[in-house]
C-alpha cells in the first residue's frame, strides 16, 4: 500500500515528570467514541483517514476506541523478520501494520486513542506530546493510578510511566501540516504474546496495566469517560459525516509483512 504518511521520530532525552494538560489553540475538537470494537485494519483506515482530514481541512479529532478481534500491530517501519510468522498464523491473531513507527503491541484489553489535528493546535510536534502527556495523566489520576505513592513520568516517544514501567505507548506520523498521535492505554493483560511470536524472546517487558496501578478492575467505560472528562479543550461530536473509510490497504499482506 502506498502511503504519505511520515514518520516522526521520538524526541531524546531522558524520562522527566509529566507535564501539566494545557489549553489547546483548537476551540472546538471533535469526539468518536468507538466502544464496540473494530479490526486491526478497520481501526488504522479511520485512524489513517482522521489524519487525512485534519490536514485538508484543519479540522481536530479525538478518537477512543478499542480492538476486536484483539490484534498485533506492527510500527510503520518495524522489519517483520523479527517475528515468527508461522506462530502468528497457528495463533490465528489479527495483524496489521500501523501508520505510525514504533515496535509490535498487541491490543486486547485496552483503550486506544487517537488525535488527529493541525500541528499548530499543540504549537509543534514535540509540543503535542507533552500536552497529550499531561492529558494522559489528568485522566489517570482521576482512576486512582496516582494513589499508593505512584510516580508518573514522561520517557521518550510519548510514553507514560508508573513507577517506571510504561502504562501507555504512543506514536506519532504527520502529513503536511497536520498530526495523527495514538496510543493504548492498557487496562489488564500483558503484552506476553507479542514477546512470544517475536525471534528474539527476552525477558517480559517493562509493562504495567491500569488494573495493577490501581489495584482494581477498570472497565473501558470507566477509562473513557475519564479521558472525556479530561480531555482540555470542548468536544463536540462531529460536525458532518465522516467518510466510510475502506481497510482494504491495511489489510494487504505487501503493507503488513513489507519489511
Amino acid at each position: 500500500m502506498r502511503s504519505l504518511l511520515t514518520e516522526r521520530p521520538a524526541p531524546g532525552g531522558r524520562a522527566s515528570p509529566l507535564p501539566p494538560a494545557r489549553r489547546l489553540a483548537v476551540r472546538r475538537w471533535e469526539l468518536l467514541l468507538d466502544s464496540m470494537g473494530a479490526s486491526g485494519a478497520g481501526n488504522m483506515a479511520i485512524d489513517a483517514g482522521l489524519l487525512t482530514l485534519a490536514q485538508r481541512t484543519g479540522r481536530a479529532f479525538l478518537r477512543l476506541y478499542r480492538f476486536d478481534p484483539p490484534c498485533l500491530s506492527f510500527g510503520r517501519n518495524e522489519p517483520v523478520t523479527g517475528y515468527d510468522r508461522a506462530a502468528i498464523a497457528r495463533l490465528g491473531v489479527d495483524v496489521v501494520r500501523r501508520p505510525t513507527g514504533g515496535r509490535a503491541v498487541w491490543h486486547e484489553h485496552e483503550v486506544t486513542y487517537a488525535v488527529a489535528a493541525p500541528i499548530a493546535a499543540f504549537g509543534g510536534l514535540r509540543l503535542a506530546y507533552g500536552a497529550i502527556q499531561g492529558w494522559l495523566a489528568a485522566a489517570l489520576r482521576t482512576l486512582g493510578a496516582a494513589r499508593r505513592g505512584a510516580c508518573f513520568a514522561a520517557p521518550v516517544g510519548g510514553e507514560v510511566l508508573v513507577d517506571g514501567r510504561k502504562l501507555v505507548g504512543s506514536a506519532q506520523a504527520r502529513r503536511g501540516r497536520a498530526l495523527l498521535q495514538h496510543g493504548s492505554v492498557l487496562l489488564a493483560g500483558s503484552q506476553e504474546l507479542a514477546r512470544l511470536v517475536s525471534r528474539d524472546q527476552g525477558a517480559p517487558g517493562g509493562d504495567t496495566t491500569l488494573a495493577a496501578v490501581c489495584g482494581r478492575p477498570v472497565s473501558f467505560a470507566e477509562a473513557a469517560a475519564a479521558l472525556i472528562a479530561a480531555w482540555h479543550a470542548p468536544l463536540i461530536p462531529p460536525r458532518s459525516a465522516l467518510p466510510r473509510w475502506s481497510p482494504a490497504g491495511f489489510r494487504d499482506s505487501a503493507w503488513t509483512w513489507r519489511r
